[in-house]
């Protein structure tokens, strides 16, 4: 569940930026790679339950917290691998080209989607 949601956010989000970019098409790109790293979302599951009655902001930050780390990782990973899929080397905020702070208020966003069509329900 978490890697397809994961997939569909991913389509929705590279859409709305080739629109703002000037695409009416709305062109989105993802890879199959990404799968299972938006499926080990899941492992977010036992901090959820640790965290479930903190208040939203709080959550959301950690959820963030925890995706920068995860993304800087494996991105590290698959660059050495030669597979990196992404690369935020000319964005003004990106963290070795692997991570973008300004990405934040996004995976505090993604962080409380999975919790409310994942977490809550698993």
């Amino acid at each position: 569940m978490c890697g397809i949601i994961g997939w569909i956010m991913e389509v929705v989000w590279t859409g709305i930026w080739s629109l703002i970019n000037g695409d009416l098409r709305m062109v989105s790109t993802t890879s199959i790679i990404m799968f299972p790293i938006y499926g080990m979302a899941i492992f977010l599951k036992p901090l959820y339950n640790i965290m479930f009655d903190l208040p939203i902001f709080l959550r959301g930050g950690i959820y963030v917290v925890f995706i920068f780390l995860a993304e800087y990782c494996f991105g590290l990973i698959l660059t050495k691998l030669g597979i990196c899929p992404w690369s935020y080397a000319d964005a003004k905020f990106n963290v070795n080209g692997l991570i973008r702070l300004d990405y934040a208020p996004a995976w505090f966003a993604a962080g409380l989607i999975f919790e409310g069509l994942v977490f809550a329900r698993a």
